[in-house]
This record gives structure tokens, sequence and C-alpha cells, in this order.
């Protein structure tokens, strides 16, 4: 039986599409197999994926939504031009099979595999699948969800591949008595471009708590909003650390006993795994609301709380963090986090391409 020997990898836009991605492929060269990347012009790959040591291909290809009529009339040019374009990268790299996780390259990629009778595996980060992998789940050979509704019996539900040494953070739960002997530890994260409902309201809330029960807080509020924050935190005689990037995101994770943040996928398998409690206000423009859907999973273990953007009143956030911020019920929903995780993730994905590629080739 052959072995799988090279994969191509289809992932673009945003982190929640990269980062698992990237996963995966760090897992596959672990196993000698050679990984070459299908993305966009525009998104993270660009950026992320040749400082992984990864070859990059990409295809001139964007999104249908928000591109208005001019858009819809010539997206079967774009679309054809972009599969032909995939169909020749795959003739030259030869892939035993080709992973599609997101992003726009995906949907012409999966096409171009599909009609060179290349194995397509897809997998869907979020709880409502998203119009590309709705498409390709008919072409594909197999899929994965990282939730059970996203394609219902159709797919093998594995969870959200994360990074390995945040994996590893919540392999011991924080425990109560910890917690009890400092003040406690709240992590705010808005993404690379923030969140300005959270930027705005985490330090009214903060504010009308008592001094006592105030926790440290580390503020991480996005590109050109570092200074509006502090400044923010300032007026209320709040202390923080505000920073607008967080680069090394396990070691937040580590230092922080409660996290406020949206609710993307892998924020939420990263959340779980690490053991970490969370107060969720999912994105509410997010298609198909699927931020909330995602915060669903952990709201019903109890390990987490979510508050929609449109009820986060001031008072709304300072009850949520007077609720929470108690050692034995951080404590709690830790634990439970780190039960409603998906520990295997990258493996199972991992082992589903390479089995996939093998039996396909003695069917051969």
């Amino acid at each position: 039986m052959t072995a799988c020997r090279r994969v191509l990898i289809m992932a673009g836009g945003t982190g929640g599409h990269v980062i698992p991605a990237l996963s995966l492929a760090k897992a596959l060269k672990a196993q000698n197999v050679e990984v070459q990347w299908l993305g966009s012009p525009r998104g993270i790959e660009n950026q992320l994926v040749p400082e992984a040591g990864i070859t990059l291909h990409q295809l001139r290809i964007s999104g249908l939504r928000g591109n208005g009529v001019t858009g819809w009339l010539t997206a079967p040019i774009n679309i054809s031009r972009a599969v032909w374009q995939a169909r020749a990268i795959m003739r030259r790299f030869r892939p035993d099979v080709v992973v599609g996780l997101g992003g726009f390259a995906s949907g012409p990629g999966g096409i171009a595999a599909w009609l060179g009778r290349i194995p397509l595996v897809i997998h869907e980060q979020n709880a409502i699948a998203g119009l590309t992998n709705r498409a390709l789940s008919r072409l594909a050979k197999k899929t994965y969800a990282a939730f059970p509704q996203a394609f219902g019996q159709r797919a093998e539900v594995i969870g959200n591949p994360v990074r390995d040494d945040i994996a590893a953070l919540g392999e011991t739960p924080r425990q109560a008595d910890e917690m009890c002997k400092r003040r406690l530890r709240l992590l705010v994260v808005g993404g690379s471009l923030g969140a300005v409902a959270l930027n705005e309201r985490l330090p009214l809330a903060l504010a009308k708590m008592t001094p006592e029960k105030r926790p440290d807080v580390w503020h991480q509020a996005g590109k050109n909003r570092e200074e509006a924050t502090q400044s923010a935190y300032r007026a209320q005689n709040v202390e923080s650390k505000v920073s607008p990037f967080i680069d090394d995101m396990a070691a937040a994770y580590e230092w922080a006993d409660l996290v406020v943040c949206r609710s993307g996928a892998l924020t939420v398998a990263e959340l779980a795994v690490a053991a970490k409690p969370a107060l969720f206000v999912p994105f509410p423009f997010a298609v198909d609301d699927h931020q909330r859907i995602n915060a669903q999973a952990l709201v019903d273990t109890q390990a987490a709380v979510c508050v929609v953007q449109s009820e986060l009143t001031e008072a709304r956030l300072t009850q949520a963090l007077n609720d929470l911020l108690r050692p034995d019920t951080l404590a709690e929903m830790a634990a439970k986090a780190r039960q409603a995780a998906y520990l295997d993730s990258t493996e199972r994905l991992m082992q589903g391409c390479l089995t996939l590629a093998q039996k396909e080739s003695a069917r051969d």
C-alpha cells in the first residue's frame, strides 16, 4: 500500500482558517509528508505560511459576498479561471490528497481536485458551515467538522486543531486555592483589529466593581486602538495593561483566569483545550450568526457565559464579571472547559488524510 507523500492544503483569509491548517501541516511534515498550500493574495496566509517554510500558491479569487451585482456577474469567469489555475498547480505538485479548511481558494481548489480525481477532504471550523464547504461536502471523499450541527450525520466531528503549546496549558486546570492567593486575572481579547464594544465598555464596567473585587486586566485592543483604550481605563481610574496585539497567545492564556472575547471557532477551541473560562460577546455581524452558535458549545457545558452585544450594557457586564470572578466558580468552569475539549483534533485530521490516500492508492 503506497504511503501518502504529498498533501495540498487550502486555507486562507483569517487566522480562524489558517492557524488550524498550520497545525495540520506541522503534523503532516512530522510524518515526512511534503506539504504545499493554496491561498489567495490578500489573506493572512501570505505572512504565516512562508514563515512556516511551506510553499504557497495564490489563486486570483475573492469572495462573492459584498461585491454587488458586478461581482456576481463576473463570478463564473473568475471562478473558472481560478479552477484552471488550481488544476495547473495540482498537475505540477501531484498531491495524494487535497485538504480544504475554508477561505476563498478552497472553492475553486476543491472543484479542481474533484475534476482531477484527487481525493478531497474538507474540515469546517464553525458550528454553521460556510457556503464553500457546504458545496464541497458533496464532492469530498471525507468531511470533518468541529461542531455536530455543521453537517449533521454527514461529517465526523473532531473539533478544531489547535497549537501544541496552547493545548498543553489545560493538562492541569487552574485550581481555586491558587487563585485565592492573589488578585484574579482578566484577559480581554478583541482580535487583530480589536472589538470596539469591548474597548469602550470594559473600562466602564470594571470601574463599577469594588476595588478589592477588581481583577488585574490585560486588554488586547487591536491595531490603532491602544491609545484610546488606555485613555478609557485611565479616565475610570482602572489599572490595566493594554496591548495592540498579543503575539504569544499561549502565554496570555496561561496568565489568565477569565477571558472576555469574541467567539470565533478557533478561540472557542483554544479556550476549551487550555481550560480557560470565558465570557463570550459574539461578533454580531458574523455570517449566519455563527459566532453565537459557536459559543453555545461551551455555554451548554457551563464552561462559559455568553452575552450578545445588543445586551452588553455597562450594568450587564459588571454583573457578569461579579458573578464569574470567584475562585471556586472559575475553577469549576476551567475543569468543564477541558472536559468539553477535543484533544486529538490534529491527529485525527492528519490520520484521516493519510488513511484516505492509502485507500485511494490501493483502489487504483
